[in-house]
């Protein structure tokens, strides 16, 4: 390994051309590798790091099979600490931007960008880290302290992790290095596992206070479990005494519960997802991979995708030459799992093509069988739901061909509940045509039957159809405009009762409805502007090119999901809606490919959704002009 200072011997002898001849000190630039991982490995994230004085000294792209990441800086005496970000999609399809640190800098250096990393510098800096990255030439102050206060940052993390610490068999937790581990991978060892069976989320409390949240991801509820005030914590762990910041837990718990039962037992997970891969590559069809083991021995149907449903999107893999990453873990699948631990696990994978891109994302839930002598203890399961339901945060804003705020729509932007309730099965059958939603403050909303495959928000009650606008109040409670929605219904962990001729469930919502958000995270194409608007005859057709990059690059946490154009009738019947693809990141442009010439005159949009790693939804409405 080669010395970060290199000296090298002057010429002897005396004379002006001697003493010209003489070499300075020499430098060798420092090295720096790591892994970016959320459990899973963070495939094809784009790894940045500046240095103390918030210079870009380095950047590279990890590695497609473990999230491993190398580089050599730019600079060969940087200041110290060296700030580190990777942004990426994770093995469950959202953008991930985590942070880490290397308080000292040196000649062979470890910086692993995981969410207990991104935790450790949230500490140590008092507020979320992707601000002050952003900012770091003119937070140079700001760095320091967190070089200061990181050593009190990791041990004050594993106070609030504790459990999971124990459970996981780590006897001396002083030993655990978050940051720089060398013996790390995302491979469900130990120090993966401590990564997975905790949700780490950034929040602001009622007062604007930045919070750092701590949550045993194996509970059924998503409200967190340890609540600490980032800049009360920090002022702590700058002391020289090196205090622990308990009076910055605001939270009754002080440490998250644990899946204690259920841990030990996930070591063996990847075998399975191996033993996949292997089945994909040999190439057979449905029917064959339906036979195989691994999904006869117990699969029961996943949100109504049954095991000749999963056989066949096996077998597609097999036909496009794609591959498993490792498994991430999600949760319990048990919507009534109570103590943290369960019988069947929700997990999820990227997929990827032979040049490692990822090209789709792959979910499912697995059971352990402890007495498996003959077959794998991991097997494919289903979650046994016969239908998909999901409830998440939404915010929606409406704009003109030009781009510019729609004035004619009000609120505008307007935030509420985003409900999705499957209405109609892969194979286009019909599995519900009603629901009905309970909302945690007591009052009951009606969905029904409009002819989509999710079904629609219902306005009057004992309709047995609605008539869909296409849009977003298809499926949206918006608070603005229904008077029973409440801040109890807003806040993370708030819980939704849903109730079907198949099934009821219970479904809490992952995160707080947001306030309004600043308008530059709404999803914008860069082609359309005052000089090039959108056009209804250009939407109509299908050669025009749709291109976000800008608002992706400018958004790095946030990934779009849907792109859908709506064609509603004036006359009020219902649209037509043609959907579009949209790419894995790091694409950001797409060609619509089916054109549409409407019988009847049509108002012509265009709807773009994204979703945040929390799973908040963000809506934008383009209405074209005529």
């Amino acid at each position: 390994m080669l010395p970060l200072l290199v000296l090298l011997a002057a010429c002897g002898g005396g004379g002006g051309k001697d003493e010209a001849s003489s070499t300075p000190a020499a430098t060798t630039p420092p090295t720096l590798r790591g892994i970016a991982a959320t459990g899973a490995p963070l495939v094809n994230a784009q790894v940045s790091v500046v240095d103390g004085q918030g210079k870009l000294v380095g950047s590279a792209t990890t590695h497609a099979a473990d999230g491993s990441y190398s580089l050599t800086l730019s600079a060969t005496s940087p200041a110290a600490p060296l700030f580190i970000q990777a942004r990426g999609v994770d093995a469950a399809g959202r953008m991930q931007v985590l942070h880490s640190i290397v308080p000292v800098v040196a000649a062979t250096m470890v910086g692993h960008v995981t969410p207990l990393s991104d935790a450790v510098v949230a500490l140590a800096l008092g507020t979320e880290p992707a601000p002050v990255f952003a900012a770091a030439a003119t937070s140079t102050s700001q760095l320091t302290q967190m070089a200061s206060a990181t050593t009190a940052a990791k041990d004050f993390l594993k106070t609030l992790v504790k459990t999971q610490l124990t459970d996981l068999k780590i006897t001396d937790p002083a030993t655990l290095d978050p940051l720089a581990d060398a013996s790390f991978a995302a491979n469900k060892g130990t120090h993966d596992l401590l990564i997975e069976s905790v949700r780490v989320d950034f929040a602001r409390s009622s007062t604007n206070v930045p919070q750092l949240q701590i949550s045993n991801k194996f509970l059924a509820s998503t409200a967190p479990e340890v609540v600490v005030a980032l800049p009360t914590a920090q002022t702590e762990l700058l002391k020289a005494t090196g205090a622990t910041p308990a009076n910055a837990i605001t939270s009754t718990l002080k440490a998250a519960t644990s899946a204690s039962k259920l841990l030990p037992n996930l070591s063996g997970l990847d075998d399975l997802g191996a033993a996949l891969n292997k089945l994909i590559v040999q190439g057979k069809d449905s029917a064959a991979i339906q036979a195989d083991a691994l999904l006869t021995t117990s699969y029961d149907r996943h949100n109504s995708r049954t095991a000749a449903g999963l056989a066949t999107l096996l077998a597609s893999y097999s036909a496009a030459n794609r591959q498993l990453g490792r498994f991430q873990l999600l949760g319990c699948a048990e919507g009534a799992a109570t103590t943290g631990d369960c019988s069947k696990v929700l997990v999820a994978a990227a997929v990827s093509d032979s040049t490692g891109a990822i090209v789709d994302v792959f979910s499912d839930a697995v059971s352990y069988n402890k007495s498996a002598t003959t077959t794998h203890k991991w097997n494919l399961a289903g979650n046994g739901k016969k239908l998909a339901v999901a409830v998440h945060p939404l915010a929606f804003a409406a704009k003109k061909a030009d781009g510019s705020a729609d004035s004619t729509q009000s609120p505008n932007p307007g935030i509420g509940l985003q409900v999705e309730i499957q209405a109609l099965a892969a194979d286009a059958s019909v599995l519900i045509s009603s629901a009905t939603v309970q909302l945690t403050g007591g009052f009951s909303l009606s969905f029904r039957d409009c002819g989509r495959s999710l079904l629609c928000m219902s306005s009057a009650a004992g309709t047995a159809s609605v008539v869909p606008t296409g849009g977003v109040a298809d499926i949206a409670i918006q608070r603005a405009a229904i008077g029973w929605v409440g801040g109890v219904d807003s806040t993370r962990g708030a819980k939704f009762l849903v109730t079907t001729a198949l099934e009821d469930r219970s479904i809490y919502l992952n995160a707080d409805v947001p306030g309004e958000p600043a308008a530059a995270r709404f999803p914008a194409l860069d082609t359309v502007n005052s000089s090039a608007l959108l056009r209804a005859i250009d939407l109509q057709g299908s050669t025009l090119q749709l291109d976000w990059r800008t608002w992706a690059a400018a958004n790095p946490d946030l990934r779009l999901i849907e792109i859908k154009r709506v064609f509603r009738p004036t006359d009020g019947s219902a649209p037509t809606v043609l959907d579009t693809a949209v790419p894995l990141p790091p694409k950001t442009s797409v060609t619509l490919a089916t054109p549409f010439t409407p019988a009847v005159t049509v108002t012509t949009e265009l709807w773009l959704q994204a979703m945040d790693p929390q799973g908040r939804r963000l809506h934008t409405r383009y209405t074209a002009q005529p």
